[in-house]
């Protein structure tokens, strides 16, 4: 469909919709969604395209798009004067095919994904992650014609791809290539849309089936701050997908679990996909069955990127999202009537038990006092970001550490909850941070400086407050005897049973 609404196709495909909304299109078997045939102006792009850009042109062609007579101009033709427009062999047309342009057919989705935190993932520019981009790790040495001043080329190759980058356009309807190419999932649009439909549905095939597959969301959701795609592999859905996954029928058009596959879950399982609707048994209520969403945030109730998790509807609200509106436990309550497609119901509860069990440890015994110290911390150090020692240690502490522990026991990845987790929060708690604190205070008691004496007075009086607390005492060797007798106790009896 043309950006160009005087394009004539256009009253075939508002036909079909109205159709499809007025709930006829139910009632005819043979009612399908399309064009009748190729737009002439599509029989002209793949004349060149099919020869020059081969590739392209036999994944369009395998594609669901090809069968209902939506190509290239379809997608790609313009109105002149649009902010990235560009005459070619007499078209117009622009580069970049945004959620704005895929929403004339594709609404519901495309309205969806406005709505997600992943149509947002731009909005990191200029956050504390990119001053490490663009200043700590880069300078200013990528110069493009946008950017005569220079960028980093660390925060364009790096952060932007998968975040997305704010598109600048050329004159001539070119792109500035510090911009472009990029598919990051929340790209800043020429037309003022967010986000990008082929960060999951990759040209030019579009396919579900890609989207669908755990590897798909590994494009960002890996590494050190955010191994999903690890975890997921490491736990049992990721070990049941490995094992059964040419035995899912993700090609399936509408996949609905325990329906259309039952061996194992990918992400878009969980997050976002439909599940069947379940008939009163057992003195249970019939419940209704769950849609496809595109906003992948609505079936979880933890927001596990800050230092401190929240309620993913106050993360909603900060945003302007209308999750701002759901409540945590409603997208508990989705989360689970996915789960008891497999699982039975004290399996799914004493699960969450579990998982909010590792929360509450996480915060309650290094997060909240570490931030804590940390602020109290900041008058005795540099004040540039990441100048100082404690500052990249309570980073990686939160960001990198704090954020696997959690990830991992919300997915059931058991070695990065403990071995990636919550042993290295402690491991640079103890070892990193507590001695940091104890230089800045020594450091600023003797530096004759009122303000610095003062600031340090008060950071050595919360450190002791901190190791004196139940949680910390066995570091100053002052774990309760009681409680130390009964660890003795079963010392002895583990040597005895397994000791040699």
């Amino acid at each position: 469909m043309l950006r160009n609404a005087t394009y004539p196709r256009m009253f075939v495909l508002l036909l079909v919709a109205t159709v499809s909304v007025l709930g006829v299109a139910r009632h005819v078997a043979a009612q399908t969604w399309g064009l009748p045939e190729l737009s002439e102006e599509t029989k002209a792009c793949v004349e060149c395209h099919k020869v020059d850009n081969a590739p392209i042109y036999q994944q369009w062609g395998g594609s669901k798009h090809y069968r209902a007579s939506v190509g290239c101009y379809e997608c790609h033709g313009a109105k002149e004067g649009e902010p990235d427009a560009f005459n070619h062999e007499g078209h117009w047309i622009a580069t970049i095919v945004s959620p704005k342009d895929c929403a004339r057919c594709h609404t519901k989705e495309a309205a969806e994904f406005a709505a997600s935190h992943h149509s947002k993932g731009g909005r990191i520019l200029g956050s504390l992650d990119n001053v490490l981009a663009e200043v700590v790790e880069g300078n200013r040495g990528l110069v493009t014609p946008a950017f005569q001043k220079g960028n980093s080329a660390a925060a364009v190759s790096g952060c932007w791809q998968c975040h997305g980058s704010e598109i600048k356009v050329l004159p001539g309807g070119k792109l500035d290539p510090a911009t472009w190419p990029n598919t990051g999932i929340g790209r800043l649009n020429p037309d003022g849309s967010e986000g990008s439909c082929s960060a999951c549905h990759s040209r030019h095939a579009f396919s579900a089936w890609q989207a669908r597959h755990p590897d798909n969301c590994g494009k960002c959701h890996m590494g050190p701050d955010h191994p999903q795609m690890e975890i997921y592999y490491e736990s049992k859905h990721g070990i049941a997908f490995l094992a059964y996954k040419d035995k899912l029928n993700m090609d399936s058009a509408k996949w609905v679990v325990g329906e259309d596959y039952h061996l194992a879950p990918t992400c878009a399982t969980c997050h976002m996909s439909a599940t069947p609707a379940k008939e009163a048994t057992d003195g249970r209520p019939a419940a209704p069955g769950l849609p496809v969403s595109h906003d992948v945030g609505l079936r979880i109730s933890w927001n596990n990127r800050p230092a401190i998790s929240i309620r993913p509807e106050v993360s909603d609200k900060k945003m302007g999202l209308p999750g701002a509106e759901i409540n945590w436990q409603t997208r508990r309550n989705s989360m689970k009537t996915v789960c008891l497609n497999c699982h039975e119901q004290q399996w799914v509860d004493n699960f969450y038990v579990q998982y909010d069990g590792l929360i509450e440890l996480y915060h309650a015994k290094f997060a909240r006092p570490g931030l804590e110290l940390y602020g109290l911390a900041k008058p005795l150090m540099r004040p540039a970001e990441f100048a100082n020692h404690l500052a990249w240690v309570w980073f990686e502490i939160w960001h990198h550490e704090g954020r696997r522990a959690r990830h991992g026991a919300s997915m059931m990845g058991p070695d990065y909850t403990h071995w990636h987790g919550t042993y290295e929060v402690a491991q640079h708690f103890y070892v990193e941070m507590v001695p940091e604190l104890e230089h800045l205070i020594l450091e600023g008691k003797g530096s004759g400086e009122p303000e610095k004496v003062a600031a340090a007075e008060a950071l050595e009086a919360k450190l002791d407050e901190v190791l004196n607390s139940a949680d910390h005492r066995w570091f100053l060797n002052k774990t309760d005897p009681a409680e130390q007798q009964e660890r003795e106790r079963r010392r002895e009896e583990f040597q005895k049973r397994y000791g040699q």
